[in-house]
This record gives C-alpha cells, structure tokens and sequence, in this order.
C-alpha cells in the first residue's frame, strides 16, 4: 500500500460548459481551486477523456465528477468506487460525451492503468440544452460535491475508510 505522505492524487472535473448541467464537473473542478493540497492534481476536460486514460498510471487515487442523466431527482449527488464496481451500464449515469467517463474507466481497468482508488461522483443535471445556464439545484449540488471531495482526499490521504452518507 503506498505511503500516504507520498500518495498522488488526481482530481478530474468533466463537463462542457456551454451544455447547462453538463458543466457540473468543471464547476466542481472550479470550486476546488486553491482549495486542495498543493500535491493533488486538479485536472479539467471538456470533451472525450480518451487521452487521459494513459495518464492515470501516475496516480494512486483518482477522483472523477461527472454530470449525470435525471433519474428523478435533479441535484442528487452519486458516489460510486469505480475501482470496485463497474459504472451502471443504463444511460442515465453515461456522459453525454462521444467517449465518456464509464467507457474510459472501463479501458483503463482492462488496461491494468485504473488506480486502485477511482471515485466517481455523478450529478445528476436537469438541462442539458445548448446555451443553458446551470440550474440552480445543480449549483448547489457543485458546492456540497466539492466538500465531499476535501473531506475524501483527506480520507485518501489518511487512507481511513469513508464513512458513507
């Protein structure tokens, strides 16, 4: 098991911003700004994440936002430890990028490069229209997802056990 003091950490906020709910991940990444340890990668992607698979072999731990399809309740936060389970295969947790999040981690574990911790937080959006603003139960979903992710990095870097919510 890797020393904590010497665990690397990524963060990776997925969305496209011009998509109104669909930038909750980059929102997300934007909320952590300054606001995680100096070590912890804070990365930002606004379409396919093919080419970052390659890059997750550096990292120990990996932890990925998503927007996700409605299912019912717009705003509601998933956590799902991509590293155990596979992403549900149903389309409402499935990116709405041409190469998405659930096929990516897909590769990478088939590949031997899926970080033995990945999280997936998915929220799930209300509008996705072209131009759309994020809706405002979506922006409230972006500020308690980034406080869950400072208090799970912390929980990586402890290498405690989450306590699920």
């Amino acid at each position: 098991m890797t020393d904590p003091a010497h665990r690397r950490i990524a963060v990776l906020g997925i969305g496209n911003v011009d998509r109104g709910d669909d930038a909750a991940g980059v929102g997300v990444a934007h909320r952590l700004t300054r606001r995680l340890p100096s070590d912890v990668a804070l990365l930002v992607c606004n379409g396919d994440i093919l080419g970052l698979v390659e890059d997750w072999t550096k990292y120990d731990a990996l932890i990925c936002v998503d927007a996700a399809a409605p299912m019912g309740a717009p705003g509601r936060i998933h956590r799902i430890d991509a590293a155990q389970d596979e992403l549900p295969p149903c389309p409402s947790l499935a990116s709405s990028h041409a190469f998405g999040l659930a096929e990516a981690i897909a590769l990478a574990r088939e590949l031997g490069v899926l970080p033995n911790s990945t999280i997936v937080y998915a929220i799930e959006g209300a509008c996705f229209d072209a131009g759309a603003a994020i809706t405002p139960i979506v922006a409230a979903a972006i500020d308690a997802t980034a406080e869950r992710i400072i208090t799970e990095i912390g929980w990586m870097n402890s290498l405690a056990p989450p306590v699920e919510t």
